[in-house]
């Protein structure tokens, strides 16, 4: 599953830094995650690190977006693939 960010965001931009995949951006209001490059942190980390730095916790996992950790591992590896080109 990609993650995403919920109305509750409130801008305080620790989470866009902390994206190893460049995943999080800003949107029209408040922060938005492109599920395509959203891994779960899987390939860099234990834990996804937006949600580990987010003080109101608003970055839920999205039940739209539903992948296993195999489908994000090779995501993982298509992105680091990109950024080698």
């Amino acid at each position: 599953m990609a993650l995403m960010i919920t109305d509750d965001c409130i801008n305080c931009d620790v989470c866009e830094p902390e994206c190893p995949n460049e995943a999080i951006f800003m949107g029209p209001e408040i922060y938005q995650i492109d599920p395509n490059k959203c891994t779960e942190c899987v390939g860099h980390f234990a834990e996804p690190q937006c949600q580990q730095v987010c003080p109101v916790s608003c970055i839920p996992f999205n039940p739209e977006w539903r992948e296993s950790q195999e489908q994000l591992m090779e995501k993982y590896h298509q992105l680091q693939a990109g950024k080698a080109v």
